[in-house]
């Protein structure tokens, strides 16, 4: 039967009318404005165009079809399972892997992998039928580890914990320059780029967000950092750091020049989910887990340790 959905338009600047849908609802921009040539979006009971800019406090009507049912397959593609206990699972995810299915994108995902290793049923079904298991995400382009709910008490006591800032998320990430300080933290709002929807950016009217970092290697022109991530951000950690002008290495969105480049051997961006730690379901412990660096990265910080750097 669909849903309705009233989508208001936040204070600040005018913004295009696929805008305002897509982040109030957490959908893709191509999808909306599909639905916005379908004339599922409506203001004032009149169709509108993707185009058109609308005054903050200006209320949009969307017609929200039925997501298709069981259309996310399961895949056969290896998962390196760092921890597993009866609540949850922790993936070391390689680079390239998206996590979950979207307007779009059905398969060759980290759900579609799970699904290969159990049923749907087995993973907490509370973030909805296309998420089962999903906590968190990790950038398409991010290694590292992701932790993956078996039962729904799991999956919203985990999300519950995220939601009050009690999961430290610890990042390794090879940064261009010198930092000046060994230890920094960053607190600057993000927000959408409002001169290109696909980047984030530091806006004064951007969602409260906080980084933390300390120097863990120096190299000639470069610097490897821990990166302690204490909000959750769409790229939090490559718009701070570049904020600061010390971008992420071969960050093809947030870098430019020798930092887009980024050191010999360098062919992914150099971005790693390192440590994780949070409260097991049952309140008794903590459970940590580490993946160290993956080859193609640990090769790079090799070579740069060479006697000829």
């Amino acid at each position: 039967m669909g849903e309705r959905v009233t989508v208001s338009v936040p204070q600040g600047a005018p913004l295009r009318a696929d805008r305002v849908v897509a982040d109030a609802v957490g959908l893709s921009r191509s999808y909306v404005q599909r639905l916005i040539e379908e004339g599922r979006v409506t203001e004032a009971g009149k169709r509108i165009k993707s185009k058109d800019v609308f005054a903050p406090g200006a209320a949009l009507e969307l017609d929200l079809p039925d997501r298709p049912t069981a259309t996310i397959e399961a895949e056969d593609v290896p998962l390196t399972v760092v921890y597993e206990d009866a609540d949850v699972l922790i993936v070391d995810k390689p680079a390239g892997l998206v996590t979950h299915p979207s307007p779009g994108r059905t398969g060759g995902t980290l759900v579609n992998a799970l699904l290969g290793r159990a049923p749907a049923s087995e993973y907490g079904g509370v973030a909805g039928a296309d998420r089962p298991g999903i906590v968190h995400r990790l950038d398409r382009d991010t290694s590292g580890l992701i932790v993956v709910a078996r039962n729904d008490p799991a999956q919203a006591a985990l999300m519950a914990q995220l939601k009050a800032r009690r999961v430290k998320k610890t990042y390794l990430a090879l940064v261009y320059g010198a930092t000046v300080a060994e230890v920094g933290r960053i607190e600057a709002p993000i927000g959408r780029d409002p001169r290109q929807f696909s980047r984030m950016a530091v806006l004064p009217g951007g969602r409260p967000s906080v980084t933390g970092y300390r120097v863990r290697e120096r190299f000639p022109g470069w610097t490897l950092l821990e990166v302690d991530l204490m909000t959750g951000r769409t790229h939090q950690i490559r718009v701070h750091l570049a904020s600061i002008g010390h971008p992420v290495a071969g960050d093809p969105v947030y870098a430019t020049g020798a930092a887009r480049r980024g050191p010999e051997g360098l062919t992914r961006l150099f971005l790693h989910s390192w440590r994780i730690e949070f409260a097991a379901v049952t309140g008794e412990r903590l459970i940590r887990a580490e993946a160290p660096l993956p080859p193609e990265l640990a090769s790079v910080l090799d070579e740069l340790r060479s006697p000829k750097h």
